[in-house]
C-alpha cells in the first residue's frame, strides 16, 4: 500500500466518513438533495428539534459536506457536492444486495 493512498484513506476518513457517521447526518443531506433548507426547515422535515440538526450541520459544514448561504435574516444549507448523495445511493444498494444474498443463504440453509 501506498503513502499516498494511506494518506488519501486517513482523510477520506477524517473528512467525509466522519461526516456521515451518524444516520441523522444521512438524513439531512438526503433532505439537503432536494432543495436548500434553513435548519428550521430541515427540523420540521425530519421533526427533530433545531438544536439538534443545528449540532448535526455544523458537524457537515466542518467536514466541508454542506454549504450555509445567508439569503436576508435566514441561512439556507446546500450540498457541496451533489456526488455525496450518489455515493450513498451506491453503498445503499451495495447493502441491498448484501442483505439480499445473506436471505438467500439462510434460506437455503434451512
Amino acid at each position: 500500500m501506498t503513502s499516498i493512498l494511506k494518506d488519501e484513506v486517513n482523510q477520506l476518513h477524517a473528512n467525509i466518513c466522519n461526516g456521515l457517521a451518524d444516520p441523522i447526518r444521512i438524513l439531512l443531506l438526503y433532505k439537503l438533495s432536494e432543495a436548500p433548507s434553513s435548519v428550521n426547515d430541515l427540523a420540521n422535515s425530519v421533526n427533530l428539534s433545531q438544536p439538534t440538526v443545528s449540532r448535526h450541520l455544523k458537524i457537515l459544514r466542518e467536514r466541508g459536506l454542506v454549504i450555509p448561504k445567508r439569503n436576508g435574516q435566514y441561512v439556507y444549507y446546500h450540498l457541496a457536492d451533489i456526488r455525496i448523495i450518489e455515493a450513498l445511493d451506491l453503498m445503499r444498494a451495495v447493502m441491498s444486495d448484501t442483505l439480499s444474498e445473506r436471505a438467500k443463504i439462510a434460506s437455503s440453509e434451512k
